[in-house]
């Protein structure tokens, strides 16, 4: 993303190996102003590794379990009427 704050950055540091290297990524995404539509482009693609918008793997994964369990929820309260 060109306007992002990573667009500067090496690319590596968006790809830690540790927790510290996570933590630092987060930091450099907290003000980015495009950090919204980096996260989304992470989740809808699919995307497993890396500090994409600011969250970690394992946030996306939490994020993407939510978001199917909040459709799930949806779908039978709709089916169910």
């Amino acid at each position: 993303m060109a306007q992002g704050n990573c667009s500067n950055k090496p690319p590596e540091l968006f790809f830690p190996s540790d927790g510290a290297g996570v933590e630092k990524a987060k930091n450099i995404c907290a003000s980015c102003p495009v950090k919204q539509t980096c996260l989304e482009h992470a989740l809808s693609h699919r995307i497993d590794h890396g500090v994409w918008g600011g969250c970690s793997e394992r946030q996306r994964r939490r994020i993407r379990k939510e978001r199917r369990q909040r459709r799930m929820e949806k779908e039978l309260l709709i089916s169910s009427n």
